[in-house]
């Protein structure tokens, strides 16, 4: 069985979309998915399966609709994918440690998305780039470097551009998403 991780976009976010995880880990039990594990609020959850990616996002896309009654969009990592994601950033190793250093506990983020984007819609951001805001799409993650907050980003603000479905996570969470999947395989 792989272990997956599912990242739900725009759940639990100033008082909207609320979905509490004791109730998003049963729905995706119910459904037939092995070993649930949440993590925070924010809406993460690990789990086993030997499902295809595709039909387990519809599967789960699903199941929230039809409980919770709003849509919501859920990208998949397996645990592999999310090693490769943290062994391929494009940033130095110096950017990474001042991003994580506690000055700048979150000035590094991983928009995780649904497919490679078309290079004219990446391109689509460059005006966005700035000596402190930088992004590398690598594949379907976008790597983004904040030399300040995420809050008030140019750049984050528009990340739509690229015409595909997605969401965000800081460097600290999808490390820590990487921990959790590997404590799965034991």
């Amino acid at each position: 069985m792989s272990i997956y991780i599912a990242l739900l976009r725009g759940i639990n976010v100033g008082g909207k979309n609320i979905i509490k995880m004791a109730d998003l880990k049963k729905a995706f039990e119910a459904i037939g998915l092995c070993d649930v594990k949440t993590y925070i609020q924010s809406g993460n959850v690990l789990f086993k399966s030997n499902e295809a990616e595709d039909a387990l996002r519809r599967k789960i896309e699903h199941e929230i609709k039809a409980i919770w009654g709003f849509p919501v969009t859920v990208i998949l990592r397996t645990s592999l994918e999310l090693e490769q994601i943290i062994q391929n950033c494009p940033f130095s190793e110096e950017e990474r440690s001042e991003a994580e250093s506690s000055s700048k506990k979150e000035s590094l983020y991983v928009s995780l998305i649904t497919h490679t984007p078309d290079k004219a819609k990446i391109d689509c951001l460059t005006p966005y780039k700035s000596e402190s805001e930088e992004y590398q799409v690598v594949g379907r993650e976008v790597f983004l470097l904040f030399g300040q907050s995420i809050r008030n980003s140019k750049l984050a603000n528009n990340l739509q551009k690229l015409d595909v479905q997605g969401t965000v996570r800081n460097w600290r969470t999808i490390n820590k998403l990487l921990a959790l999947a590997k404590a799965m395989q034991i």
